[in-house]
């Protein structure tokens, strides 16, 4: 009798988006899939920023006055 490990039964993390990974090994699938996941992680770090930006000029606001 096998005892279950529960480790078996969690999903597999998707492999991350590597930065100047090579390419060709990739399929047009795996481009695509890549596009999709940069195009997310781009409007992410653009949130950020502007959340950034906004806590800067609200800080800067209050010792101004």
């Amino acid at each position: 009798e096998r005892i279950m490990d529960w480790d078996e039964q969690k999903p597999r993390p998707a492999k991350a988006v590597t930065l100047g990974e090579d390419l060709r090994t990739l399929s047009v699938s795996e481009l695509e899939q890549r596009l999709v996941e940069l195009a997310g992680e781009t409007e992410r770090v653009r949130g950020e920023i502007q959340a950034k930006k906004a806590h800067e000029a609200a800080a800067a606001a209050v010792f101004k006055s």
